[in-house]
């Protein structure tokens, strides 16, 4: 009977990363879609919306960078919705009232994405596109953004993360960012995306109906759109630019907070998961989102069993003592920072720091804890 569980947990661990990606590129071959991006004048209207709470060293920055940006100003509206600041945000965005950009205040700070239900009320845009402060756009990503929205089929699009080193260096893609946007590559031509990039996607206004204020926003966009029968696709061309975390540490803390923030939203949108009512994308939010909080869980029991099992063969041992090497690595890793130059050793601290993460996230949200306050990271 151990011997059972011992090979359901693995397989439960190995899933959503190994065998959810091979099914998908097995269902692209058969169903994949691809998004016609025929180039040609833009003819939707846009609205920008940057939420902000307590940005006033970085929202003038932001502001110009919009305005910068190329596209036909008559068909270009920027937001600011401000979440309750209280510095000087406000007042500089009301700077900018006379070039056209709209000050939204929400009566009360209940958190980014009430500030960005208030801001969508206000849009006139065909197309609502969310940004952070944090996020530097290109010159032509709105046009390019705008372009996926020829495929009737198509009711948001996600960008694409760019990572800045604190020197002002675009990182190299790393093998776990690679992954992560191949996987998305895969399910945005399948049903969808079960996740955009928060800090920069769009969606088509009549999608944002049922603004759920206590689910991310990310993900209440990929809900809304699957549940309008259309599909969420990620733009490999549209690029969004942000700094890594000013406190290398703090990296670990928001990981926490994300996962926290998605368990929270599915957990009051099940119907999510229910593939007789949306079909092939529950089953794609099933396998990445659910199967991968639920992996520190399988890796636990996977490594228990097999140290029971240990003894009766040689196949047991060996992955006890696999597991064994692999965690220590992690560990000596953790505490001696230039292990981690070497490119095995990085994606092994990487994984495992991952997993404590959400680890700690299934712990919270198990105990009841949720996150009731938004606060942008420093970068």
């Amino acid at each position: 009977m151990l011997e059972f569980w011992f090979w359901l947990l693995a397989f439960g661990a190995v899933f959503s990363y190994f065998i959810y990606p091979l099914l998908l590129s097995a269902g692209n071959v058969i169903f994949g879609k691809k998004v016609d991006t025929e180039q040609r004048e833009p003819t939707q209207k846009l609205t920008v919306i940057v939420t902000a709470y307590n940005e006033e060293q970085r929202i003038r920055k932001k502001i110009i960078n919009t305005l910068a940006l190329k596209y036909p100003q008559d068909k270009l509206e920027l937001v600011i919705a401000s979440d309750c600041s209280d510095d000087g945000t406000d007042e500089i965005v009301a700077e900018y009232i006379t070039q056209g950009v709209k000050l939204v205040r929400a009566s009360e700070r209940l958190g980014k994405e009430n500030a960005q239900r208030e801001a969508i009320n206000s849009a006139s845009g065909d197309i609502l596109v969310f940004s952070d402060v944090a996020t530097e756009i290109p010159d032509e990503a709105l046009i390019k953004l705008e372009r996926y929205f020829q495929d009737e089929e198509v009711g948001a699009v996600s960008s694409e993360d760019r990572f800045v080193s604190q020197d002002g260096k675009v990182a190299g893609e790393g093998a776990y960012v690679k992954y992560e946007m191949w996987l998305r590559r895969l399910e945005s031509r399948l049903y969808g995306l079960v996740g955009l990039s928060g800090s920069f996607f769009a969606v088509r206004k009549t999608i944002c109906d049922n603004w759920d204020i206590h689910s991310p926003s990310d993900f209440n966009t990929a809900l809304n759109t699957a549940k309008a029968g259309k599909r969420a696709v990620t733009a490999p061309d549209v690029l969004g630019y942000y700094k890594d975390l000013k406190d290398a540490q703090k990296e670990y803390q928001r990981k926490v907070r994300t996962v926290l923030r998605g368990m929270v939203g599915l957990s009051r949108h099940k119907e999510v998961l229910n593939p007789f009512r949306l079909g092939g994308f529950a089953v794609q939010t099933f396998s990445h989102k659910v199967m991968r909080w639920l992996v520190p869980w399988f890796l636990i029991g996977t490594f228990l069993t097999s140290a029971a099992l240990s003894t009766h063969a040689a196949i047991y041992a060996l992955a006890f003592w696999a597991q064994l090497a692999f965690y220590t690595v992690a560990i000596a890793a953790h505490f001696l920072p230039g292990l981690r130059q070497t490119a095995l050793v990085k994606i092994i601290y990487f994984f495992v720091q991952v997993n404590v993460a959400i680890f700690e996230a299934s712990i919270k949200f198990i105990s009841g804890q949720r996150m009731t306050k938004w606060t942008p990271s420093a970068r």
